[in-house]
């Protein structure tokens, strides 16, 4: 389970105000990624706070009120399909991120980020391999991110009907693929991410 031990290092080097940062939907066919920043309370309480993967959909929407709820500050941020486009997914992925981190209603001062790789922010910030299953601020932040991404699809589903976008979240699925070939690509598909597809 994460814990509080990365915060508390932070802490003991001076900083006061640690967000995790995570984000949800890089590998997805359809749909923005989404980021989130999470600064928790020093021993806050979540019970059954984990990495967003290890949780169920239903587990993952328990969360997602009371870390809003217990959090000093959070905020969730996009980058849409066309700055995937222009950009590639890491990029665009770094920049939701950014948006995310500087959203914050409190700033933060230090980062702490979930992955091998740091985007550019204006605090300092430390790259955390599978961070979301070390850190609460990053496990809270996973959440906070995959529940809004998963809630925005169905919005995308209304907008495009046809492609299932409500059920499978954008994601490559062999009943998605198979939508994409019968209907083509609508303006929600990362062209990018087709081209073995529509080959």
């Amino acid at each position: 389970m994460p814990d509080f031990e990365l915060e508390n290092s932070c802490i003991t080097n001076g900083f006061s105000r640690i967000c995790g940062v995570d984000e949800a939907g890089r590998g997805p066919l359809a749909g923005p990624v989404c980021a989130a920043a999470v600064i928790l309370p020093h021993g806050c309480e979540l019970p059954g706070l984990n990495d967003s993967k290890k949780l169920s959909p239903k587990k993952r929407e328990a969360l997602f009120l009371p870390i809003q709820q217990q959090a000093v500050a959070f905020a969730v941020a996009f980058a849409s399909v066309q700055e995937i486009e222009q950009l590639n997914i890491l990029n665009a992925t770094f920049l939701a991120m950014s948006r995310a981190v500087q959203a914050l209603q409190i700033p933060a001062d230090f980062a702490l980020i979930d992955g091998n790789r740091l985007p550019q922010l204006s605090i300092p910030s430390r790259a955390v391999v599978k961070g979301d299953s070390l850190s609460m601020s990053i496990a809270a932040a996973s959440i906070l991110a995959k529940v809004s991404r998963d809630n925005l699809m169905p919005q995308l589903d209304a907008e495009y009907p046809g492609y299932g976008f409500a059920v499978h979240k954008g994601y490559g699925t062999a009943a998605h693929i198979a939508k994409i070939k019968e209907l083509g690509p609508c303006p929600c598909h990362r062209l990018s991410f087709l081209k073995n597809i529509l080959k």
